[in-house]
């Protein structure tokens, strides 16, 4: 029962994207451009994502997430401090715990954050994801920040009062804010997406129109690493504004789904509805959208992203298959190799 719910808990998943033959287009990534957004599953895999590989991501949105390394590759944690909050996650242990893992080299080295922007988002009325986690997602980070000095200048803001539920704010209104139902992109009359694009990147030279890019299909098995099974759709989509399919100096953001949100599942409605694309256009950013799958051995049945330990024991570190799955995709979209 407990397997099933930590499966159902994190909303928001998997393109299957059958039709995906294509590899990635090369683009002239910028790499001082890269971040990484996530909903719940998501969130915590963005977080596992920038802490790993600091020297790939410069900024991460986490939306109804909680902190790095919350979980511990333990389901009864996962289920009780890191979604219920009880107790609330020790936020001071988990960065001392981070930074004994970086002198390990098991993650990045966490002096790459020190430009770093961090955005926490939260409902206030989000029943599955208590608000106190949603809070520890942004207050890892500034224990990390109090334990260093040099990392004083890494910005963190924590968004945890506004009056939604379990999902995706989106611009449009609706009935749904304070709901968790499919796809989970809540018509709050709140622009998640614009909110976290300016946490990023700063603040947009004009308003957002609509998309004018291309959404494309591709192959995500030509990305795995070393040939490994990263628990993901055959195909995800990518985001290509104008400016970068003309050759312009590009972004990119990764954007991750939630449990039970992937293509499999929502069909597009994450990879189009989200409002990610539109504002893409604004910053000349590319979003990459991966796609896990639905697994019962091991057990994902709801296609969420891997934050306590399913694919492995190293899952949350620059070993985890999905997070080096994600690093390969990206140098396959034109990242040059960090040095």
């Amino acid at each position: 029962m407990k397997r099933l719910l930590l499966v159902a808990m994190l909303v928001a998943g998997s393109a299957s994207a059958a039709d995906a033959p294509a590899k990635l287009p090369s683009l002239k990534i910028d790499p001082a451009r890269v971040t990484v957004a996530g909903l719940s599953s998501g969130a915590y895999m963005a977080t596992q994502a920038q802490v790993a590989y600091p020297d790939v991501f410069h900024g991460a949105a986490l939306v109804a997430g909680g902190p790095y390394g919350c979980a511990g590759g333990k389901l009864e944690t996962a289920l009780g401090s890191c979604m219920k909050g009880a107790p609330a996650p020790d936020v001071n242990a988990l960065a001392t715990q981070a930074r004994t893992r970086a002198t390990k080299g098991e993650i990045g080295p966490l002096s790459k954050l020190a430009t770093a922007r961090i955005y926490a988002l939260h409902g206030a009325q989000d029943a599955l994801v208590a608000p106190v986690v949603g809070h520890a997602s942004a207050g890892f980070y500034e224990a990390l920040k109090k334990g260093d000095p040099a990392l004083a200048g890494m910005t963190v803001v924590d968004d945890g009062d506004r009056a939604f539920a379990h999902n995706l704010p989106i611009s449009a209104a609706g009935d749904d804010c304070g709901k968790s139902v499919s796809p989970f992109l809540g018509h709050c009359g709140f622009d998640a997406a614009g909110e976290i694009f300016a946490k990023l990147y700063g603040k947009p030279a004009h308003a957002a129109g609509t998309a004018k890019g291309e959404l494309r299909a591709f192959d995500q098995d030509a990305y795995r690493s070393d040939g490994k099974d990263a628990f993901l759709a055959a195909g995800g989509f990518v985001y290509l504004p104008p400016d970068c399919l003309a050759g312009k100096p590009c972004g990119v953001m990764v954007a991750l789904h939630g449990c039970k949100q992937n293509a499999d599942l929502v069909g597009k409605a994450f990879v189009e509805d989200a409002g990610f694309n539109r504002w893409a256009d604004v910053y000349d950013v590319a979003v990459l959208y991966p796609q896990t799958r639905a697994v019962f051995a091991p057990l994902n049945p709801q296609a969420c992203w891997d934050w306590w330990g399913y694919s492995g024991e190293n899952y949350d570190t620059r070993a985890g298959v999905q997070l080096r799955w994600l690093v390969d995709a990206l140098h396959g979209l034109g990242l040059p190799a960090v040095k």
